[in-house]
């Protein structure tokens, strides 16, 4: 019998690269996919040697906008029933300008790279997902529940609407869809070099746990969803945030 299969987006590095390490920890067999191949590559790698099964994790590079791309993913997985899906792929694209153009840009490549990866991934896998049993999980942020991203808290929000859409269509086939919400997570890419300790500090202090989350934990959340203990958990938005945001 085949190990069960996950497929992260976005898991070379940061959360994704944390929820593929615990998908490959418990057994499965991981797709991760990304547009950088030697970040790919060294995940994987690496999260073999953790996991101590050669082949565990493997990388397939592709431009999730893409369509093109995202089907030639779907075709390297050879037909297999996917067990698990976690869309992870995505950030705030800052680039912003001061005319029409520039702001329609700005905001087309943030729900690009946060709604049409997700979009167009779950699309093409949705006939290989498991029946029963199969979890399609999105990562969301803090910000599309308390805003301060613009485009990006706005393509964040998109997804919580379009989870509920799918977890009503895949319900009768025992399929779950649920969002993770992460709020300040260190150690990951989303700031760049942008982050300064005040910056830092400031967003530690709007916790009620007096810390920065880590990508581990919100792993864990993503683990927990993905199991069969959460197989009546369906529709709902799971905030990892330190009590940044309450109840919603």
């Amino acid at each position: 019998m085949d190990a069960r299969l996950a497929v992260v987006s976005g898991g070379g590095t940061g959360i994704g690269a944390a929820v593929a390490r615990a998908f490959a920890l418990d057994g499965y067999d991981v797709v991760i996919a990304g547009r950088r191949a030697e970040v790919l590559d060294d995940t994987a790698t690496r999260l073999d040697t953790e996991c101590g099964r050669a082949g565990a994790v493997r990388a397939v590079t592709a431009d999730l906008i893409d369509p093109d791309q995202v089907a030639r993913l779907v075709e390297t997985l050879d037909g297999r029933t996917v067990d698990v899906l976690v869309n992870n792929a995505g950030g705030y694209l800052a680039r912003r300008a001061d005319t029409l153009a520039g702001a329609a840009a700005f905001w087309r490549s943030n729900l690009d790279a946060n709604v049409l990866t997700a979009v167009l991934l779950t699309e093409a896998l949705l006939p290989t997902l498991r029946r029963p049993g199969g979890r399609v999980i999105l990562l969301g942020s803090i910000a599309a529940q308390r805003g301060g991203g613009g485009p990006y808290s706005a393509a964040k929000a998109a997804l919580h609407g379009w989870a509920y859409d799918l977890a009503a269509q895949l319900g009768p086939e025992q399929i779950t869809v649920n969002v993770v919400s992460p709020g300040y997570v260190a150690e990951t890419e989303f700031f760049g070099d942008t982050m300064t300790p005040e910056g830092h500090a400031r967003r530690v202090a709007a916790t009620l746990v007096g810390r920065a989350g880590e990508p581990a934990e919100v792993a864990e959340a993503v683990r927990y969803l993905a199991s069969p203990a959460a197989g009546y958990v369906t529709g709902q938005v799971l905030g990892v945030n330190g009590g940044s945001v309450l109840g919603r």
